[in-house]
């Protein structure tokens, strides 16, 4: 018979992705002697079968479970659905990989009418237990029978305002049965039945209800986000409850061993007094700061400064851990290696390895690569941040500048950053519902919540700047609008956030491009060391060259010669060489190009200052160059000495129905191979020149786009080197040249071995292979793939992650093919998956020489490329 339940003691934290995360270091702190209250995990193995067996929990896992209920009623000493003295248990979510906030936890399971009224006599405290039983009914319907929380929120806040109560320990227990009494009205009149008496029901219907959570939407969401796999389900922990909310010597809290904002060494957390979990982490009450702890319970302060110290040393990485207060006596519920933000996390793996904690082969490993776009976001202006006027201050739970127009759902926030809007998102208080928008927007500001609430956790783990706890925000959500320090701003109306220091400004505040810290160069140091990927940058000017530069790139993978053209004084020029009917009138306008383009070239190679450069002749089809403005069309056709009716059914002539897969790359240099001669011309000469006059050592690599031909491949080829061996001998030079391809059409990958016989290197362009891959359209693809993510048919988008299982085979067997033919073949990929983590290490694995990704991506191509050496030596 499978084992599909482990009590904590049966386990370890090798056995994560049998018991998730949570469970193996409930498992591993139980192992270590520390202060846990003990029960038992219901394995990921158990969630995965729940879904193969149409969402139903199978007889043998019930059994298993109440079996293992019965064994932790013999630890605890009471019993599960006991009247006089019950065993009250919570069930939480546990999936291998930490998802903060997505899964939801159930407290206090195992009350019911009767069983509330022993509690009271048992513990002598009717208030604690008429608040405990108010707590569950209320997480059971939001978490398992899905009745919306802020429907419970109103009927408190009506008791509570009707008892003139400002918080929720303001009210008494008979208070508190008037609360119950209305709750349990509410599930009636929502659900049609009565709120369920029965225990063992209450934690079947528990356990069901985290299984499901793995699938709800904001959990989907997040995965796609952060990689991980759908099939890998979630673990629920059924744990024996303690309780914060028993009085003034009982609280509960969340700490980290370190500041996950800034890094600093130092315990950095939050606690109430007289509360449970739920209520640190919504943020409803404000917390006090950890060390407050010293003052009101010195002997749990001691202990737990104790633990922390244990945990950090034994895990050798800052934890995140929730503890709770029962009548003086501490107990810890969780702990987790915490999220932190790049900034954070650098500092702290620097500061690891400076204690001999860890090597810098495990401190490159510990770095998020993705998080390294988050130091890479623009700082605030210092002048303009002087000139800003603030209209308040609160909580900086997350660091970063931003700035943008308000939004108050996360609906609102994700649409108008989908129209090219910066946003900030303002809520009461956020909800894991709100991910999506919290993704989309430059910053979030909540009302509510502390440092360590829902808002400040994923922001954090996003690198979005975050102010919370704004308790002076005076906010109406239904009607658009919030006043702080005398202003009013609606929707739409720009703020600034500095989730640095917490300040809240009105307006739009300049940013400047962030500058990178000593411990960014020590882990890219580190990472240098360790890869074997070469990292280059995709750039079309000097500016972005330079970044690229600054920011480690060893060369230019793709240099898009179109971009050039696109500028106000060479569009007329290339609309001329379009229009022309003869050969020798195209050749004269595309002379009119050459000193432009050619200039371009100089001043890339300049920058180089001797790294390689691979460049791409002319891609898209012609028609993006004609005019379509009647006014354009007419300067044209006095141009060209037309009308401006014939200049019209040229452009329209040119309009194809695919033009994807039109007349475009290579083939335009098949019909006009005047073009491929002027490019060929410009490159040649600016090499040479720049060689001249700063003496660095050029190799011009030239990249013939969209092959998938060898005959046509050698065509255009044969155009390039007769063009190139011409420039060679006007300018007396011996200068040595490379002709390579992109592979970016599967029957080039197929024939690769053909093509390697005329091509010195191959690029592979994966957003195009990709494309004809799948036979999607990458611009139109955004439309129906939110279906197929909700269908589960496909759990990430395929054009920012590598589908290395089809479009990857292309790119192995390309790779193979080519070398079998020219052994030494140079292979690099230059699409967007060149900055993607998992595609990095999918080039590394496959023998590719380097890959190439946007400027900004450079830093994170480097270090996962680092860490593809380390996981597969």
């Amino acid at each position: 018979m499978a084992k599909w339940v482990y009590l904590f003691k049966e386990g370890n934290a090798d056995m994560r992705n049998l018991l998730g995360g949570k469970g193996a270091n409930l498992a591993e702190m139980t192992n270590l002697g520390l202060p846990i209250p003990q029960g038992f995990t219901v394995t990921t193995e158990a969630c995965t079968d729940y879904y193969n067996n149409g969402k139903q929990i199978s007889e043998e896992i019930q059994g298993q479970i109440f079996d293992h209920m019965k064994t932790l009623e013999e630890i605890q000493g009471k019993k599960f659905g006991d009247t006089e003295d019950p065993l009250l248990v919570s069930v939480r979510s546990g999936a291998r990989a930490s998802m903060p906030g997505m899964m939801d936890t159930i407290l206090n399971l195992g009350l019911n009418d009767v069983a509330v009224e022993g509690f009271a006599k048992k513990t002598g405290n009717p208030r604690f237990a008429y608040d405990s039983y108010r707590r569950f009914i209320q997480m059971f319907s939001d978490v398992v029978m899905e009745i919306a929380k802020p429907k419970f929120e109103a009927i408190l806040d009506e008791v509570k305002e009707a008892k003139g109560a400002k918080f929720d320990t303001d009210l008494t227990a008979d208070d508190l049965k008037e609360v119950i009494a209305k709750y349990k009205e509410l599930y009636k009149k929502e659900i049609g039945s009565e709120f369920p008496q029965e225990p063992k029901d209450q934690l079947m219907e528990s356990v069901k209800a985290v299984f499901r959570s793995w699938d709800n939407p904001r959990a989907i969401v997040y995965r796609r986000m952060n990689d991980i796999p759908g099939d890998w389900g979630t673990a629920v922990n059924v744990q024996a409850m303690v309780f914060g909310n028993m009085g003034n010597t009982s609280g509960t809290g969340v700490a980290f061993t370190r500041n996950p904002s800034t890094g600093a060494k130092g315990i950095y957390g939050e606690y109430l007094i007289n509360a449970q979990g739920e209520d640190v982490v919504a943020g409803i009450r404000t917390p006090q700061p950890i060390t407050k702890l010293e003052e009101d319970l010195p002997e749990c302060y001691k202990q737990f400064m104790e633990i922390a110290h244990k945990l950090e040393t034994h895990y050798r990485d800052m934890q995140d851990m929730e503890f709770t207060i029962q009548e003086g006596k501490l107990y810890f519920l969780q702990t987790r290696n915490g999220k932190r933000t790049a900034q954070a996390a650098l500092q702290i793996a620097c500061d690891l390895v400076d204690e001999g904690m860890i090597t810098p082969e495990e401190a490159v490993c510990r770095i998020d690569a993705k998080s390294l776009d988050q130091l890479l976001h623009p700082t605030f202006d210092k002048d303009a941040l002087k000139a800003g006027k603030v209209i308040g201050e609160a909580l900086p739970a997350s660091p970063g500048a931003a700035a943008g127009k308000v939004y108050f759902t996360a609906e609102d926030a994700k649409a108008h950053h989908e129209s090219g809007e910066r946003v900030i998102l303002v809520r009461l208080e956020t909800s894991p519902e709100d991910i999506e928008g919290m993704h989309a927007a430059e910053g979030i500001l909540t009302v509510r919540g502390g440092m360590t609430s829902h808002a400040a956790v994923v922001a954090r783990g996003m690198g979005t700047a975050c102010v919370s706890g704004c308790g002076a925000i005076n906010i109406d959500e239904e009607a658009k609008v919030f006043s702080l320090g005398g202003e009013t701003i609606h929707e739409g109306d720009y703020i600034s956030l500095d989730g640095s220091t917490g300040k809240i400004y009105v307006g739009d505040i300049k940013t400047v491009p962030a500058s990178v810290s000593g411990n960014f160069g020590r882990i890219m140091g580190w990472a240098d060391q360790f890869r074997r990927l070469k990292v280059r940058t995709n750039a079309d000017n000097p500016a972005d060259t330079a970044n690229a530069v600054r920011l480690g790139a060893e060369g230019i993978g793709l240099c898009r010669t179109e971009h050039m053209f696109f500028e106000p004084e060479r569009i007329p020029k290339i609309r001329k060489m379009i229009l022309s009917k003869t050969q020798e009138a195209r050749e004269a306008a595309l002379m009119e190009l050459l000193p432009f383009q050619k200039a371009d070239f100089k001043a890339m190679y300049e920058v180089l200052e001797g790294r390689p450069m691979t460049v791409r002749y002319l891609d898209p089809p012609l028609h993006e160059f004609v005019p379509t403005d009647p006014e354009d069309i007419a300067e044209l056709a006095k141009d060209m000495g037309m009308t401006p009716a014939e200049v019209k059914a040229v452009c329209d002539g040119l309009h194809e129905f695919n033009p994807m897969m039109g007349h475009r790359g290579c083939r335009l240099c098949v019909t006009y191979p005047e073009i491929a001669k002027m490019q060929t011309r410009a490159v040649m000469e600016a090499a040479i020149e720049v060689k001249a006059e700063k003496g660095y050592d050029i190799v011009p690599e030239i990249m013939i786009p969209l092959v998938g031909e060898k005959k046509e491949l050698k065509y255009v080829k044969d155009v390039v080197v007769e063009t190139a061996e011409q420039v060679k001998k006007e300018k007396g030079s011996d200068m040595e040249y490379h002709i390579g391809t992109m592979i970016e059409i599967p029957r080039a990958a197929l024939t690769a071995d053909e093509v390697a016989e005329e091509a010195e290197f191959f690029s592979f362009g994966t957003n195009d292979l990709t494309q004809m891959t799948f036979g999607f359209s990458r611009d139109d693809a955004g439309k129906f793939l939110d279906a197929y993510y909700k269908a589960k048919i496909y759990e990430s988008d395929p054009f920012a992650k590598l589908d290395q299982t089809g479009v990857g085979q292309l790119v192995e067997m390309g790779a193979k093919k080519g070398r079998a033919t020219r052994p030494n073949l140079k292979l690099g990929i230059c699409g967007e998956h060149g900055g993607d983590p998992s595609s990095v290490e999918f080039c590394h694995k496959v023998g590719l020489d380097y890959v190439s990704c946007s400027p900004f991506r450079v830093p994170i191509a480097r270090l996962a490329a680092a860490q593809a050496a380390l996981n597969n030596k």
